[in-house]
């Protein structure tokens, strides 16, 4: 029985040396940014305007890096590689975060083009969004383009056409937006799409979209912060008319 103490001990202390500790944390961050052998990462968040740096990865010859968060409630955070020697705009990365355990992969040339983020359905939906708003970003393009010709060649009737268009891509954006955030009011992807994408869309749909959401996403940071939004705007609005 003496022998028996001792060797408990040394296994409950062996057990405690292994251990590590990351206190209340509650989002496990793992990754890897393929052939980056030196930089810096830096996870981000939005605070009243400004990005603020929640954790700071050293890369020095491992391409690997973790993390370890506390959030109050899924959110979007930022990515930011500084590979030190580059101004390259391709360095930023945003990702819906949510408590678990999420993994990014990566690569150095192309850190954003190439990213692969799994473990947040906040972020699959996003990523959804994301690709029909590239659709309409590249028609777009496609008029920008057409107009600069238009303006070269004082075609006014031509420019009063692409107007018209412009205007119409911009309320079908907007509604596809609307329907997206409704179709999806039980994520926190809802109201974050509300507040950053079509803020200045007309009170009614945005209030729609705040009396659909989910009570947890109601709850959420951003779920507080569009019922917020909607109040003012109604306030505002109200102000106005009198």
């Amino acid at each position: 029985m003496k022998r028996l103490i001792p060797a408990l001990f040394a296994l409950v202390l062996l057990a405690s040396c292994n251990k590590t500790d990351h206190g209340d944390t509650n989002l496990h961050i793992t990754g890897k940014v393929k052939g980056l052998n030196q930089g810096t990462l830096y996870i981000q968040k939005i605070v009243d305007t400004s990005l603020v740096a929640l954790d700071t990865i050293v890369i020095n010859g491992k391409s690997d890096f973790e993390s370890h968060l506390k959030i109050e409630s899924p959110e979007m955070l930022y990515l930011f590689l500084d590979r030190g020697q580059t101004n390259s705009v391709d360095n930023n990365l945003p990702f819906f975060a949510e408590p678990g355990t999420m993994t990014i992969e990566t690569n150095n040339e192309e850190f954003f083009s190439r990213a692969k983020i799994t473990g947040s359905e906040n972020h699959k939906i996003y990523e959804e969004y994301l690709k029909m708003k590239s659709r309409f970003n590249n028609q777009n393009l496609d008029l920008l383009e057409k107009n600069i010709d238009a303006s070269k060649n004082s075609n006014v009737a031509q420019l009063d056409s692409i107007g018209k268009q412009s205007d119409m891509l911009t309320k079908r954006r907007y509604l596809y937006t609307a329907n997206f955030a409704l179709n999806n009011a039980k994520h926190e992807i809802a109201p974050y799409l509300a507040l950053s994408e079509i803020y200045d869309m007309n009170i009614k749909y945005l209030d729609t979209i705040r009396k659909s959401m989910s009570p947890k996403v109601a709850k959420s940071h951003y779920g507080k912060m569009l019922t917020k939004f909607v109040e003012d705007r109604k306030r505002d609005d109200a102000a106005m008319a009198q």
